[in-house]
């Protein structure tokens, strides 16, 4: 099965949406309609939905787009991990057979250790213990808290892939950054609980003037440092449309993959992806 791991869907809303500029072509409504030529085209069976609100009401959309919509294989939504109630929230998520996992926008924290946060560590370990994954949206500047909170929420209680970093944590492509970005990489990368998505890239690169080479460097290290059996495909659509289209993208990837490690190609564009959401 070939799996588009990281995608988005919403009903467009400056208030919801504050980080998408107006009149971009972010700015609209992005359905499972619109998606499914593109999977189509690219030969993907299915897609993780991800979500982009933090708000429990998209969660539910989310969900309720996965029951009308098969071949959204499952969903990655969000609830308050550091509340008090926590585990009663979990519990009555776990109904929803199609949620697979949470993500929190931890990049768009004042502080870049929020991931260490004791409720907030509770929480996700409470949400691994109960089967969900969790999906790490940082940037460099949190990177470098990665590995020590793989550490809290308890890395030997946690089945290898349940912690999944997203966009390769961000590297700023579009200004050459390196470091410490590179470091944070190869530290996490020594935790088996951790894969990591190729995904979202093109939009950390020079939207403009971009190309493979711009990215090459840094598809090559992640592979270095995780290699190619913790490696995810995502497209990262719509937000891939600022940079690229979707078949670019997925071009982009299978390139790579087709120069670095062709014997890894299921893997990375599905098989991985399936063992990391228990799908």
């Amino acid at each position: 099965m070939r799996i588009d791991a990281h995608q988005h869907f919403w009903r467009y809303s400056p208030a919801a949406h504050p980080w998408i500029e107006p009149g971009s072509v972010l700015a609209r409504d992005h359905a499972p309609a619109d998606l499914m030529p593109l999977l189509d085209q690219a030969g993907f069976d299915g897609c993780i939905a991800v979500q982009a609100e933090q708000t429990e009401a998209e969660t539910d959309a989310l969900l309720r787009l996965a029951a009308d919509t098969p071949r959204i294989l499952g969903v990655v939504g969000w609830t308050d991990l550091a509340a008090g109630d926590v585990a009663d929230r979990l519990d009555q998520l776990r109904r929803r057979t199609a949620l697979v996992g949470f993500r929190h926008m931890v990049q768009d924290e004042p502080a870049d250790d929020f991931l260490l946060t004791p409720a907030f560590v509770h929480g996700v370990r409470a949400a691994l213990a109960r089967g969900f994954s969790y999906d790490i949206l940082v940037k460099p500047r949190e990177a470098g808290h990665v590995r020590r909170f793989v550490d809290l929420v308890g890395v030997d209680q946690v089945r290898d892939g349940q912690l999944i970093l997203d966009h390769g944590a961000k590297p700023a492509i579009a200004d050459g950054g390196w470091q410490p970005w590179a470091d944070a990489i190869a530290d996490m990368a020594r935790a088996p609980a951790l894969v990591c998505k190729l995904s979202g890239l093109v939009t950390e690169a020079d939207h403009a003037r971009w190309t493979a080479d711009h990215v090459a460097p840094y598809l090559d290290h992640l592979l270095a440092c995780f290699g190619p059996d913790r490696l995810i495909y995502g497209s990262d659509w719509p937000v891939c449309h600022l940079a690229a289209d979707y078949r670019t993208v997925h071009d982009l990837i299978d390139d790579f993959v087709t120069r670095a490690c062709p014997e890894a190609r299921d893997r990375i564009f599905g098989g991985t992806a399936a063992i990391a959401y228990g799908l």
